[in-house]
């Protein structure tokens, strides 16, 4: 559609005067000055060439003249060249143009010299940029780009219209693979079949060249600042950043990568931007696991452009990272991956990378960071906080937890660390509770004494293995390992209950489902995920039904099933030899567990069902607690002829009391031993046994 008729004319010359609404910096001001003596300049060339053709005719908006100018191609380049050089009226804008042109040259401290210079653009490249800068600077002048175009539809720089204004041609130069385009700094846009292109800055680029505070779009919400703080005299700060000054700057590497590798919470944002500080740099913090698969590569490309222009070091979180490849972008030469063990991104060649492994923390530091965070801990009694910090193995961001909680005591800290560690786990293991203590649990003597000892071991393991002589004779097998066998129902699990309910440690069932695979080397691989992440919280692992996953060994390997199967076993032996934790491993057939396994274990104990005394004292305690003193005085007799006359376990007897308790509420009678037996009998259908009638009719009492 055309646009050439006086008033329109007259409009447009008026929008060259217009500023922009805010007012730039001064190199920004002399590019808009620039664009607009460029515009009029071109203005000019056009009004002389529209003069020459006359006004459109009445029935078309396409003159004869204006075609036959077309096809004599007065508007050539170099004729316009030529008449701007020759041109009085062109006199003015020359030598203003000039000038400007001089001053932008010579520019060497602007963020415009910056970014040309970090990004490598060409004169030309410079030059489309600065284009597009003006017209996103002051949004008026895109009605300008319409009026040269002598288009009402392009209110939009396009490559051709640059070419024109900046003397390169008819059509534009510039190359896709231009740094313009692949760093999105100017963004394309098609507009329809024969349209040509829309040129515009991108918005993030118009705002920092500005000096306006922004973020990046692609960014928001998945990226932030991480500000240094003052580091543990473990962390690898100094010689961090000792190996970034010999690698990128004094050998000149193009890119240096850090692998930190720690749980949840162990510092390795603050690890990150504490190097990075040192070295000069903030850091930008971005969690991948927030940017889908499709969107990936166009945030990884946003962020390594707000590194460059703001000179940041990134560091990259997440899961995801371990299945995803970096583009093929030239990234900031400093990068951090934030991850847990296990989950390290795939390599890249001609890439120095370095792995840090997060240090635990030792028991004075956790002692010195509950103090520092919470400033009512220093009042807390002495025993209290010792306990807290030889108990638990806290990181920093544990600590920073509870304190953003407002723990007011160390019972409070307590819970707030074990609630903060259950997350860690997530569906790799079922939580149990842990009601009971040591007079609930029925055992020989001797077996409650072995497991006392476990309890003191795990308690004071903490110290022992923070002195250097004893983790150097024990570089492996330093966690705390028992084997509990024994037939079902014996109190394995509620052994286990009352070890993790007396350290005030929370007890993981792991669920075997989730880890035993059919597929080659799945099995292993899952149980890493689980003792990875155990590892770094303090909390009691229960294995039951261990046999199924530390089986004998094939001795004799017949076909590549069997060999495998040797391979998952040799890896889970040198696995829990590794494993610094807390582990319980249930079985009711210890001979089938591998004697490697048996070998590297702290405690194995047996548990034997359970003798007279025993089940008299197991009948007595879960009758009294569930009915009341008054009924067990009413029944001792009773429960002592059935404790003496048949064999069950713990188990069979607590569920056989409980199914007494509903027989009874459901005949409308008071407990007796009557409705004990029956849920007795029930209990023992499960094995296939069955009461005798005479021990039957010797235990029966009337007045049921």
């Amino acid at each position: 559609m055309t646009t050439r008729k006086k008033s329109a004319r007259k409009k447009a010359s008026s929008k060259l005067q217009l500023a922009s609404a805010e007012k730039p910096s001064p190199v920004l001001e002399l590019v808009l000055t620039r664009f607009r003596l460029l515009a009029m300049q071109r203005l000019g060339w056009l009004e002389k060439l529209w003069s020459e053709e006359g006004a459109p005719s009445a029935k078309a908006g396409i003159s004869r003249d204006e075609i036959e100018g077309h096809l004599a191609d007065r508007d050539s380049p170099e004729s316009e060249s030529a008449w701007l050089q020759g041109g009085e009226s062109s006199r003015r804008y020359r030598a203003s143009l000039a000038g400007i042109e001089k001053a932008i040259a010579a520019d060497q401290s602007s963020r415009l010299a910056r970014l040309v210079n970090v990004f490598g653009l060409s004169t030309e490249e410079s030059d489309l940029l600065q284009a597009c800068v003006a017209v996103a600077l002051d949004p008026a002048l895109a009605r300008v780009c319409a009026y040269l175009q002598d288009h009402t539809g392009r209110a939009y720089v396009t490559e051709d219209l640059a070419a024109r204004l900046f003397g390169y041609g008819r059509s534009g130069i510039w190359s896709p693979e231009s740094p313009l385009f692949r760093w999105e700094l100017v963004s394309t846009k098609d507009i329809g079949p024969g349209e040509p292109r829309a040129l515009a800055c991108d918005p993030y680029i118009r705002d920092w060249l500005a000096e306006r505070h922004t973020v990046d779009e692609s960014l928001v919400g998945i990226g932030r600042v991480q500000e240094p703080k003052s580091p543990l005299r473990s962390w690898p700060v100094d010689e961090s950043v000792e190996f970034i000054n010999r690698t990128i700057y004094a050998e000149s590497a193009d890119r240096l990568r850090f692998v930190i590798t720690g749980a949840r919470g162990s510092g390795r944002r603050t690890l990150a931007a504490t190097i990075a500080a040192t070295a000069g740099l903030p850091l930008l913090v971005i969690d991948a696991d927030r940017v889908d698969d499709q969107t990936w590569p166009r945030v990884f490309l946003r962020a390594q452009r707000q590194a460059y222009l703001e000179r940041r070091a990134v560091a990259w979180m997440g899961e995801s990272l371990a299945r995803r490849l970096w583009p093929e972008v030239p990234f900031f030469p400093l990068q951090f991956v934030l991850c847990e063990a296990g989950h390290e991104p795939p390599p890249i060649s001609d890439l120095i990378e370095r792995n840090l492994k997060m240090p635990g923390l030792v028991i004075a530091e956790r002692e010195h960071l509950w103090r520092e965070h919470i400033p009512g801990a220093k009042k807390w009694p002495k025993e209290d906080l010792v306990f807290l910090a030889q108990s638990y193995r806290v990181h920093v961001g544990d600590i920073a937890d509870a304190a953003r909680s407002r723990v007011v005591n160390s019972e409070e800290a307590i819970k707030r660390v074990r609630v903060s560690a259950r997350s860690r786990l997530g569906n790799l293991a079922q939580l149990l509770e842990c009601p009971f203590d040591w007079d609930d649990l029925v055992v020989p003597d001797v077996l409650k004494e072995t497991l006392k000892d476990i309890v003191f071991e795990a308690r004071a393991r903490g110290a022992f293995w923070e002195e250097e002589n004893n983790r150097r004779t024990f570089p492996q097998g330093r966690g705390l390992m028992a084997l509990m066998s024994g037939p079902p129902g014996t109190g394995k699990t509620m052994a286990a209950q009352v070890i993790a309910a007396s350290l005030q440690h929370d007890l993981f069932r792991i669920d075997l489902s989730s880890i035993v695979s059919k597929y080659v080397g799945e099995t292993s691989q899952n149980l890493e995920r689980i003792l990875s992440r155990a590892a770094e919280i303090d909390a009691v692992l229960l294995f039951d039904e261990a046999d199924a996953l530390f089986s004998k060994r094939v001795t004799e390997v017949r076909d590549a099933q069997d060999k495998f199967a040797n391979t998952d076993a040799a890896y889970l032996l040198q696995a829990i030899e590794s494993f610094p934790g807390i582990a319980i491993l249930a079985t009711n057939q210890k001979n089938n567990i591998d004697p490697a396994f048996i070998r590297r274990l702290r405690f194995v104990i047996d548990f034997e069902k359970p003798n007279v005394a025993q089940r008299l004292e197991i009948w007595t305690k879960v009758t009294e607690r569930l009915t009341g003193t008054e009924r067990v005085e009413a029944m001792r007799e009773d429960l002592r002829s059935l404790a003496e006359s048949v064999e069950a376990t713990g188990a069979q007897i607590k569920f056989a009391v409980l199914g007494a308790i509903f027989i009874a509420k459901r005949a409308g009678k008071i407990l007796s031993i009557t409705h004990v037996l029956r849920g007795l009998e029930r209990e023992l259908a499960k094995e296939g046994r069955a009461l005798g009638s005479r021990d039957r009719k010797r235990m029966l009492v009337d007045g049921e």
